[in-house]
């Protein structure tokens, strides 16, 4: 049984390589994971496997490691870098007499904390809901009352334990709200492309500094803090770009490796603002060693939201950090491929402005047709 006394701000921390090239990559994200999420890593547990146990995931020697951690140190929660069956969960869970969660639920909690606009959180919820509802049974019945707990912020467990229709009947209402949203949201674009405004979005690996960008060309006030997921709804305003009039700017959600399914399918109307744009701004950051592993993890979202055509311009930002100078690539076509910036300073600003401006005015040359 949990210690009354404990208070869930520290995790042990659990990853298992597989021999995934991305191992280590994958285990930094877990630690910026948690700590986004308000935790403070007590232990990390490692170990290499062929396979995970179907049981316990981690071999039973392992669990015994772990079981011992969390006694000795009364840690309250344990955190996998995978993601976990139910049966595992709970075999875990009643092992080590601590509570349990995966990363699909720490970013899920995340999410849950992120969310502001009514939009945001009615996403939040459904992809909960459709996570909790195959973890349910046999879970500790304190559980849906611990709103303090990483992992349990949303729905309460116990509560929707009691009856799986209620959650079944709130899973239709909410997808009944997305979609009125959604429709909504079909026909603000209608307008703007009947007013034939150049749709840009702007898109990245999470904390590359895409609201930082956006705020610098909008002059908005977007939340913005160096932690995964700081900006989760979707944000547009209006920009007038000299030279060519006004641009339509979307900030979204950043991606992240292994971004979970279920939340690119409840986040899949927002992240349609992105499929529906007419020009990409990747934004990259320039600081990172693994920038280029990133794009490609974007890349992948970006396909599976059918937005892999879409023209875009990678952004490398953060050229403070480098001592690097602003600047401006062009492609074998003589089109604008990369731009050096770093959207703090306000280096290289100015050229990405004049980049849009290029875009609106040479629209045939990337692919986008001018609206009539």
């Amino acid at each position: 049984m949990h210690k009354s006394t404990a208070v869930v701000n520290t995790a042990v921390l659990v990853s298992l390589d597989f021999g995934a090239p991305d191992y280590a990559e994958s285990l930094e994200e877990l630690r910026l994971l948690a700590e986004s999420a308000g935790v403070r890593c007590v232990a990390l547990v490692e170990g290499r496997r062929h396979r995970p146990d179907a049981s316990l995931f981690a071999g039973s020697g392992k669990v015994d490691e772990i079981a011992a951690i969390v006694e000795q140190n009364d840690v309250p929660l344990v955190i996998f870098n995978h993601d976990l069956s139910p049966a595992q969960m709970r075999n875990l869970t009643a092992r080590i007499k601590a509570r349990v969660i995966d990363r699909t639920m720490l970013i899920l909690d995340i999410f849950a904390l992120r969310a502001q606009s009514h939009e945001g959180k009615v996403q939040v919820e459904l992809a909960q809901l459709k996570y909790l509802s195959t973890r349910l049974v046999g879970m500790n019945t304190d559980m849906g009352q611990q709103k303090y707990a990483v992992g349990a912020r949303g729905p309460g467990e116990t509560q929707l334990e009691l009856d799986r229709r209620k959650l079944d009947k709130r899973v239709v209402l909410l997808k009944e709200r997305l979609d009125k949203l959604h429709r909504h949201r079909q026909v603000l674009r209608r307008s703007r492309t009947r007013s034939d405004v150049l749709s840009v979005s702007i898109v990245g690996y999470t904390n590359a500094g895409k609201s930082t960008l956006f705020n610098k060309l909008t002059h908005a006030n977007a939340y913005v803090a160096d932690q995964l997921f700081a900006t989760l709804d979707t944000t547009a305003r209006r920009v007038y770009i000299e030279g060519s009039g006004q641009v339509v700017l979307s900030d979204t959600v950043g991606f992240i490796r292994h971004l979970p399914h279920s939340l690119i399918a409840a986040f899949r109307s927002t992240l349609e603002e992105t499929a529906q744009a007419d020009l990409l701004l990747h934004v990259v950051d320039a600081n990172s060693s693994e920038r280029f592993d990133q794009i490609a993890e974007v890349n992948k979202v970006l396909l599976e939201i059918g937005a892999q055509h879409i023209p875009q311009i990678l952004i490398f930002n953060k050229i403070d950090l480098q001592d690097l100078p602003a600047g401006v690539q062009r492609d074998d076509y003589a089109r604008i491929a990369r731009i050096y910036l770093s959207a703090k300073t306000g280096a290289g600003i100015d050229e990405l402005r004049a980049a849009l401006a290029e875009v609106c005015n040479t629209r045939t040359q990337w692919d986008i047709p001018e609206t009539k």
